[in-house]
Formats: structure tokens, C-alpha cells, sequence
């Protein structure tokens, strides 16, 4: 049985490994969409030396359109069946209460809300009924356009500056998580790159930034896979069209940056690189 507070108070930057079982994630949708290649493929990336198997159901990319509950709950809870025996930690990227209840009693460890108790005033509650871990993401609300957004909607302005705004903002939504019940020894800050992020100027701040969210208390996810950001910079470097591996390799150089500045835990989506990278950050970080 997983120690949770070990797990919240772990001392070195551990690997999230992701698990999308969606038919439109904006890097790997529809590849794991099969139950036996989605628990294969997560065993595989325990195999590879992730600490933690994030399994999401529902894309969150730009434009995407909700999965139904339904559908959500299928996948979500087959997944968790395949990898518990297999001794994972799992944790759940969802928005809704009943799916993350339904993981949770199938034997997840942890609920990765992105958007940090608000799309769900239920879901707190359930975590804290659970006592389980809560990744709090930064969440502004869907971008523009996508899942019944309005169009014209810009989530992007930062009046005082991203770093001071998305600091901000996120310990008002863990005030909100604790006052549903969630003690704060069970809470994972998340900035959430990428999330009404669009650009360089969003993201890079919030990474060198890292030590003001440390500073909150709370243990910090850094999910920085694949992300638009990363083609822009690649592209800014005169690589136009970036393959997969190179943004996996700036993934890993931005992890290795991650736990060499004390991050909890980085997601991503090719864990034996990470893993190396981790490695090489942790063991930097001994010597500062």
C-alpha cells in the first residue's frame, strides 16, 4: 500500500509518466485508446522509471470537445484495474467528481484536477472524503473556442505579470480546496503550463520561478511535455518544424531545470528520457 505522505513529502523529483487514453490529445490521441495497449503501455513506462502513471480519458487541448462521463469512467476505471495489480501508483487527470470517486475506490492514489475544484465543486469534496493526494492546477478556464467557450474569450492577459498573477491565483483556488475539506498536507500545487499560456513569455517565468510556488508549502508539478511553447522555442532557434524527439528533448533538458530547482514530480510523456534527465537534476541540486 502506497505511504501517501511519503509519496507528498518525497526528496527528490520523481516522473509522472502520461497515460492518454483520448481520442484527440494533441500528441499521442487515439494510440492508447485499446485497454490491453493502454495498461501494456503503462506498464512499459513503469518499466522505463516512472514513479507515477497519470491516466486521463479527456483531451485538454485547444479545441477539443468534452468526452462524455460515460465514456470518461469506462476508460478511466478499466486502466486503474489493468495497473494496480501491477503495483502502480496512479494518478487521475479528470474534472469530474463521480470518475475520480469511481478511480479512487478502484485504488488510485491521487486526483490531477486541472482545473484546480472549479469545473466540479463536488470533486474536493471526494478528494477530501478519499484522503487522497490533489494536484491543484492554475486554471483560468478553457481556452478559446474549445469546449463551449466563447470564441472570443482571452484567458492570457496577466495584469500584474504571469509569475505574480498565476501565483496569485492558484493559492486562492487551494484556499477554496481547503475550505472543501482537503488538508493541506495532501495538496500538489500545479502552475499549469500551457493553460492560458500560449507563449514563451507565459511559460519560461513560471519555470524560473519556480522557488516563489515552493515557497507556498506545497510540493510543485511541473507539466511542461510537448507543449506549444516548446515548438516556439525551437523555432525561435530556426527549427521550424520540430520532430516529436526533439521536443522530447527539450522536455528532458526543461525536467533536468525542473528538478534541479526542487520540483515535486515532472509529466511527461517519454519517460526514459526524463528519467535520465531527473536524474542528472537531482543529483545537481545535492551539490548546490
Amino acid at each position: 500500500m502506497t505511504d501517501l505522505q511519503a509519496l507528498h513529502d518525497a526528496p527528490c523529483t520523481m516522473v509522472m509518466g502520461v497515460l492518454n487514453i483520448t481520442e484527440d490529445s494533441f500528441s499521442d490521441g487515439g494510440l492508447w485508446l485499446d485497454p490491453d495497449k493502454a495498461a501494456q503501455h503503462g506498464r512499459d513506462m513503469m518499466a522505463a522509471g516512472a514513479d507515477i502513471i497519470d491516466i486521463g480519458a479527456e483531451s485538454t487541448r485547444p479545441g477539443a470537445k468534452r468526452v462524455s462521463e460515460e465514456d470518461e469512467h469506462r476508460r478511466i476505471t478499466g486502466a486503474v484495474s489493468a495497473l494496480i495489480p501491477a503495483g502502480a501508483v496512479l494518478s487521475i487527470d479528470t474534472t469530474r467528481a463521480s470518475v475520480a470517486a469511481a478511480a479512487l475506490e478502484g485504488g488510485a492514489q491521487i486526483i490531477n484536477d486541472v482545473s484546480g475544484g472549479t469545473l466540479d465543486a463536488e470533486l474536493p469534496h471526494v478528494v477530501a472524503d478519499h484522503d487522497c493526494l490533489y494536484i491543484v492546477q492554475h486554471w483560468r478556464g478553457w481556452l478559446a473556442g474549445s469546449k463551449g467557450a466563447n470564441p472570443d474569450q482571452d484567458t492570457s492577459v496577466y495584469e500584474h505579470g504571469v509569475l505574480i498573477d498565476v501565483h496569485d491565483e492558484l493559492m486562492r483556488q487551494v484556499d477554496a480546496v481547503l475550505d472543501a475539506g482537503v488538508k493541506p498536507e495532501r495538496i500538489i500545487i500545479d502552475p499549469g503550463l500551457g493553460f492560458s499560456k500560449p507563449g514563451i513569455e507565459h511559460n519560461l517565468p513560471l519555470l524560473t520561478g519556480l522557488k516563489l510556488f515552493r515557497a507556498a508549502g506545497y510540493p510543485v508539478l511541473i507539466g511542461q511535455s510537448r507543449k506549444r511553447f516548446i515548438s516556439a522555442m525551437l523555432a525561435d532557434a530556426g527549427i521550424s518544424e520540430p520532430s516529436m524527439e526533439q521536443r522530447d528533448d527539450v522536455t528532458a533538458a526543461l525536467s533536468a531545470l525542473s528538478a534541479e530547482h526542487g520540483a515535486w514530480a515532472v509529466r511527461v510523456h517519454d519517460v526514459a528520457k526524463s528519467r535520465a534527465a531527473v536524474i542528472a537534476g537531482n543529483t545537481w541540486r545535492q551539490y548546490l
